[in-house]
């Protein structure tokens, strides 16, 4: 899915985090616990390199548990990485981050020095409302829409704690074409910069495979199809999303699925499993080669021409020609002197 949403603020946000990355002596990245991978900016990764990093799963009410507690062990590989998971209904356990912060630097907690945290994520995934809970009052304005923060601000949360806070960033391109719906799927892309029907194709398609007991329960269905178009179509009939005689209304169906979904009334659903992202990033490995084998191809032929068998008798030709043509000048220039 491409996606074309990369506001101003969010270019001035990359270039403020780089900057003010050096003062910081751990990162807190807020990521969404139904997809952690593809709410992971890559471009925080590179910024980071081996600074210490917790990274927080926000949201796990709303993603499969089971799933959550595989992408903690997976993640936790990395050296220098701690998990943290949370809700939005769980503000005595956020301020245990502050706790963890100190653990992860035992000799800056020890000093009189402040330890300095800078807070990233992409838009939408709860990064507002952790800042709030960790200040103890409202800094950070809330909402349940993608860019709702688009200033950096710096927080004194007291006990020797200071806090950067960023804007929720997205980055230009996004080498997973899944991620695209997935970010999508949670609403972490403005609704104004997706399609619903083609989100809603790749929601449904991805839930037959995955949660179909959720999708019977949800829409009352005694069997769910193979395809998501028989799917929306029985999912449509059931919630009246009927266009004047009795065809589908893709759309009004498509927005439904994902609300819900957004929503956590289908049930606790996670879109992405870590042995799912090692397979996807295999795949674009390969893809990624064959592209730049191609670009060499590519360079290769133009420097030649086509090599094509008459094309390339006609090149030798002209060549040919303009060697003997050169001669001939050569000798006629010869001749006059």
């Amino acid at each position: 899915m491409a996606v074309h949403w990369y506001p101003g603020h969010m270019h001035k946000a990359q270039k403020e985090i780089k900057e003010a990355l050096p003062q910081v002596d751990v990162l807190i990245e807020v990521l969404d616990a139904r997809i952690p991978y593809s709410s992971e900016n890559p471009m925080i990764a590179q910024l980071r390199g081996e600074k210490p990093c917790i990274k927080v799963l926000s949201k796990t009410d709303l993603a499969d548990p089971e799933v959550t507690a595989a992408w903690q062990e997976f993640l936790e590989r990395e050296r220098s990485v701690k998990t943290f998971t949370t809700t939005t209904e769980e503000p005595a356990k956020m301020k245990q981050i502050l706790e963890l912060c100190r653990k992860m630097l035992p000799e800056k907690d020890a000093s009189v020095k402040a330890i300095h945290t800078m807070i990233v994520g992409i838009p939408n995934v709860g990064k507002s409302t952790l800042i709030n809970i960790l200040a103890d009052r409202v800094i950070a304005k809330t909402g349940n829409e993608a860019a709702v923060t688009k200033t950096q601000q710096r927080i004194n949360l007291g006990n020797g704690i200071t806090l950067f806070d960023t804007p929720g960033i997205l980055w230009p391109k996004l080498e997973n074409p899944n991620s695209g719906y997935r970010l999508a799927s949670t609403g972490a892309i403005k609704d104004t910069a997706m399609e619903y029907d083609d989100v809603g194709f790749f929601a449904a398609d991805y839930l037959i495979k995955t949660y179909p007991e959720l999708l019977k329960a949800r829409f009352e269905l005694e069997n769910i199809p193979d395809t998501e178009i028989e799917f929306l179509e029985l999912a449509a009939a059931r919630r009246g999303a009927l266009m004047t005689g009795g065809r589908v209304n893709l759309h009004k169906i498509c927005e439904v699925l994902i609300n819900e979904l957004r929503s956590g009334k289908l049930g606790r659903i996670s879109l992405e499993t870590p042995t799912m992202i090692e397979r996807e990033v295999i795949e674009m490995a390969a893809v990624a080669a064959k592209k730049a084998a191609d670009k060499v191809d590519r360079k290769e032929r133009f420097k030649t021409g086509s090599l094509t068998p008459d094309k390339k008798d006609r090149k030798e030709k002209r060549q040919s020609d303009r060697v003997e043509q050169s001669a001939r000048m050569k000798k006629q220039s010869s001749r006059r002197k």
